[in-house]
């Protein structure tokens, strides 16, 4: 995996974007599997195992280099399971890059074996996923003209 990713960020001059799917594990990170990474997300959800998996990848991520590091909220079913995650990634200063709220309409495109995009492109989570991707594109391509998106 190491010397694919190598490949990629060498040979497309910054033309291409590749998105990996990867293990919720540190052993991406201690493997070198990340050297060419400029941005993560981890997700997560509102328990805590998947918040400890936060706590341990986004300092090494940093340690390692990385950019960009944001966690994405994942299965979110209340307003008390978002503050756990903001309040958690906020004590770590991780920033919250995205809050996928529970959608049924993942779950019916999954039985059915079709991507939700394909089965439902007004779910709730289609246009969740699309902000996040909105940010990706704001933050790692520097659109906005100061190279961090609208920010300052």
């Amino acid at each position: 995996m190491r010397g694919l990713l190598g490949e990629l960020a060498t040979g497309t001059a910054g033309e291409e974007v590749t998105i990996t799917d990867m293990e919720a594990s540190i052993e991406h990170m201690s493997r070198g599997t990340v050297r060419h990474v400029e941005g993560m997300l981890i997700v997560t959800e509102p328990y805590f195992r998947s918040l400890e998996t936060v706590g341990r990848i986004a300092p090494l991520a940093r340690e390692l280099g990385i950019e960009h590091v944001w966690a994405v909220a994942n299965k979110v079913r209340s307003g008390r399971d978002e503050e756990i995650i903001r309040s958690y990634c906020a004590e770590r200063g991780v920033e919250v890059g995205g809050i996928v709220r529970w959608d049924e309409a993942i779950q019916e495109a999954d039985r059915e074996g079709r991507a939700l995009l394909d089965y439902d492109p007004a779910a709730p989570a289609v246009a969740s996923i699309e902000r996040i991707a909105d940010l990706l594109e704001r933050e790692m391509t520097g659109a906005g003209g100061n190279g961090r998106g609208d920010r300052p």
